[in-house]
């Protein structure tokens, strides 16, 4: 080609870029109809877990018993009280964080182009549970209801100053910056969390049962609370999608496909804090969610965006639901709480993709 012909190339198209990010490594479209055949499975398969999170349990129930208990609840069934206590609240809630917390953890790994990013990279635990431990032990806080409205507050918070560290100077809030003002942020009130706890006994019992990560002992009120932030921010997730394809080919070629880079990542990390921060709040700090499961939506779909969001939006109840429900059957009569489960199965994931991206030279 030409210099002449260089110069009547038209520009590239960011529609045709984000695109040919559907490809699969092999350079092959992954199939369209093939995709939505598979969020119909995955939808299909959370289904079969969410009514699997209603029978199994430390107190059998018959599946015959659970659809009469939803369909005609009597008080004076023991087996009705607790699927409508117990276990339809957890498993309600066990959806909503599931999902916030697969949705986040897309969120951030396509914005930081990180595979080892997680949502708690913006500090998200650890303003949490800071914000948390205040409310228990200067204003006496001692409902989970009260702790959901703290958790919350406290993540947002602690995002907000991540960003605003990040964001400080000539390039703005790079994926670099934004991890190393993420790790300061938390190791600081990490620090002061244990600072509060060690010189309040109180404070630190009660602590203790949320910081663990748990769907236990979750009622419909904290669904309801937490429900219109996780739409609004599972909304924001899903509409980054494009803008997550054309990010990933770097700022520089982002900004000459004509995306605002910064607007773009700021909406995303808004998604993020509002995804992460009602999660946490909800169910306490659940660990591995974030990190594993984009990892899986992305084999099962190739690297695009548009399709890692939602597959990882089901996955990711499925995982928490699967994992409640072991929890609740090898420690019989007690249970294991949700988040140790997940520690467990996500560590060695964890320990195998920092292994394989040191051998790939990230």
């Amino acid at each position: 080609m030409t210099a002449s012909d260089q110069d009547l190339a038209p520009p590239p198209d960011p529609h045709r870029t984000a695109d040919q990010a559907a490809r699969t490594p092999t350079g092959r479209r992954t199939p369209h109809r093939r995709l939505a055949a598979g969020l119909v499975l995955l939808a299909v398969l959370l289904v079969g877990a969410a009514l699997a999170s209603l029978v199994v349990g430390t107190r059998p129930i018959p599946f015959g018993t659970v659809l009469e208990a939803l369909r005609d609840f009597d008080a004076a069934n023991p087996d009705h009280l607790v699927v409508w206590e117990l276990r339809l609240p957890r498993t309600l809630v066990g959806l909503l964080v599931g999902a916030a917390l697969g949705l986040a953890g897309a969120l951030m790994q396509g914005v930081a182009r990180n595979p080892l990013a997680d949502p708690g990279i913006l500090g998200v635990n650890a303003g949490a549970s800071f914000f948390v431990v205040v409310a228990i032990s200067l204003l006496g806080v001692t409902t989970l209801t009260g702790y959901v409205w703290f958790g919350f507050l406290g993540a947002a918070a602690a995002t907000a100053v991540v960003y605003g560290i990040a964001a400080a100077g000539r390039e703005g809030a790079t994926p670099v910056k934004l991890a190393l003002a993420g790790a300061a942020v938390s190791a600081a009130l990490t620090s002061l969390t244990t600072a509060v706890l060690l010189t309040d006994v109180v404070a630190f019992d009660q602590f203790r049962f949320w910081q663990v990560g748990s769907l236990a002992g979750r009622d419909l009120a904290v669904f309801w609370q937490v429900l219109p932030f996780l739409l609004v921010g599972a909304v924001l997730a899903l509409c980054c999608g494009r803008v997550l394809n054309t990010l990933s080919l770097g700022d520089d070629v982002a900004r000459a496909l004509g995306q605002r880079v910064a607007l773009s990542r700021g909406v995303a990390g808004l998604a993020v804090v509002v995804l992460c921060g009602a999660a946490t709040a909800a169910a306490g700090p659940i660990a591995f969610v974030g990190l594993t499961i984009p990892h899986v939506a992305r084999a099962m779909t190739g690297p695009d965006h548009r399709w890692v969001l939602p597959y990882s939006m089901l996955l990711a109840p499925v995982l928490l639901l699967v994992s409640d429900i072991v929890g609740r059957v090898v420690a019989r009569p007690g249970e294991l709480q949700v988040g140790i489960v997940t520690a467990l199965v996500g560590a060695p994931f964890f320990i195998a993709l920092v292994r394989r991206s040191r051998l790939a030279g990230l």
